[in-house]
């Protein structure tokens, strides 16, 4: 018999095919919107539309030796998540009720946008960590804005 899979299972394997289309040279993240289990938008990590991409030296932060988690002020890529939302809008679909699904847990920056779209639930497959401090924050935060954050069992 023919086993069908599980939504999260299903969109979280899209997610990683979106992720595929980075032009990111130090991690590739591909994220999609789902609405009624229907997809509305796709995103992966790269420099603006028109920019030169990261992997033919766009991004300065990219091209450098910053260790993780350091740098971002040079960065000028756009994350997944932020691409998804932005291509939602851009093609006039609404993402309020919306499913976000990651390949990455999404960053302080890309959780407050989600919450700000109306996104009501991240479903992400790898984890991205902060320091004790900074982590509680960013409970608190999705804790406040109601935004269900979870990794699909697996």
């Amino acid at each position: 018999m023919n086993e069908r899979p599980g939504w999260d299972e299903y969109y979280v394997a899209i997610s990683r095919t979106v992720a595929t289309r980075a032009n990111c040279c130090r991690r590739k993240v591909g994220a999609i919107i789902v609405v009624e289990n229907a997809i509305i938008a796709t995103g992966y990590n790269g420099t603006p539309m028109g920019v030169r991409n990261c992997i033919d030296g766009g991004c300065p932060r990219c091209a450098s030796d910053a260790p993780t988690g350091a740098g971002y002020d040079a960065c000028i890529c756009v994350h997944a998540e932020q691409n998804a939302i932005v291509m939602a809008a851009r093609h006039g679909n609404a993402t309020k009720g919306g499913r976000l699904y990651t390949t990455l847990r999404p960053c302080f920056g890309c959780a407050k946008e989600s919450i700000q779209a109306g996104i009501r639930e991240i479903v992400f497959a790898e984890p991205f960590g902060y320091g004790p401090e900074l982590e509680d924050v960013y409970q608190r935060l999705i804790r406040e804005s109601g935004i269900v954050l979870r990794q699909p069992a697996s």
